[in-house]
């Protein structure tokens, strides 16, 4: 892993956001991570933590960091993205997320580092947070999500009805009837069948389902039902996500609420849309009322992803707040 010889240095690059190392590292277990890095060597420590589970880094999220002021590092989770084995779930949990953190805290060196997730990424941001307190700076989360399986059933189940009840009705028709009555169990068994005229439809309607409860606008509101038996364009996140929430996210019961006395001393932003339909404003107020280091900034006329109006500006604003409030160490 060769880093930029001028990385350090107050010298403008071509690209100042292209990586300045990047490399596939062994975590064990037969995993090989992608791990990027990018800013500068003597910025402030960072961590960028994707969603999904499964979604993996994309380039833009590198511009989420100030080049002049962070060190940042980005890295595909064990079966995601780049890292390899594609959609590998063997070996593959929670506290293997956090202990290859900790590899990669070691790996670079940094004492201490920021935090930055959304989503699911504010799941793990939480998890590593609460097991290495003293190895966090600050914590920037985006749409809290606790890992539970109440905050799945209440997007779901009742939320999905709630404001798209043709959807609904398109998303339960998917499963044969008896299953209807257990649906988020049904779907969980079927996307991770072997079979794939078992896994394809249900982890193609459970992706698209998912994509329109997280925008605030979305392009179509109803599943081509016609389509889900095809197999082009499969999403690998729907298997990821069914693995984890299958098994709790390998946590126990309300376990992020439960301990987060642990992130006393913290300093926080969590950015939350206002009308996000998966990972309502209620979760990140009631986290924020144990955890009373962090603030919550609302974005009005948003949604859950980072890209609906205003959210991206928001979560690089905490970024920076945060960095100003904590030093550059």
């Amino acid at each position: 892993m060769a880093p930029d010889a001028d990385a350090g240095k107050s010298i403008k690059r071509a690209d100042p956001f292209a990586p300045l190392t990047s490399e596939q590292l062994a975590v064990g277990d037969g995993h090989d991570i992608y791990v990027e890095s990018v800013g500068r060597l003597s910025g402030i420590p960072a961590v960028y933590l994707h969603g999904g589970p499964g979604s993996g880094c994309q380039p833009d999220h590198r511009r989420l960091f100030d080049p002049e002021r962070f060190h940042a590092v980005l890295f595909d989770q064990r079966g995601a993205g780049r890292s390899r084995p594609k959609g590998g779930r063997e070996a593959n949990t929670l506290p293997h997320l956090i202990a290859d953190m900790e590899m990669i805290r070691e790996k670079f060196g940094f004492e201490r580092w920021m935090i930055v997730g959304g989503s699911w990424g504010a799941t793990l941001a939480l998890a590593y947070a609460e097991a290495h307190p003293d190895r966090v700076s600050g914590i920037v989360l985006r749409a809290t999500f606790l890992g539970t399986i109440a905050e799945i059933e209440n997007g779901f189940l009742k939320v999905l009805p709630r404001f798209y009840p043709g959807l609904y009705d398109d998303f339960m028709s998917v499963l044969p009837e008896e299953d209807r009555a257990q649906p988020l169990p049904a779907y969980f068994r079927r996307i991770l069948n072997s079979n794939p005229d078992v896994h394809i439809p249900a982890a193609l309607a459970w992706g698209e389902t998912e994509r329109i409860l997280s925008e605030h606008t979305p392009n179509r509101t109803r599943l081509d039902l016609a389509a889900l038996n095809s197999s082009r364009n499969m999403p690998a996140t729907p298997f990821m996500e069914a693995h984890y929430f299958a098994n709790d996210c390998f946590m126990k019961p309300d376990q992020l609420m439960a301990e987060a006395a642990r992130l006393a001393g913290i300093p926080g932003i969590i950015v939350q849309g206002r009308y996000d339909l998966l990972c309502p404003p209620a979760t990140s107020h009631a986290l924020a009322a144990v955890w009373q280091e962090a603030e919550v900034r609302l974005v009005e006329g948003a949604g859950h992803t980072l890209y609906d109006t205003g959210v991206r500006d928001a979560v690089m604003k905490a970024i920076a707040d945060i960095a100003s409030r904590t030093g550059n160490k």
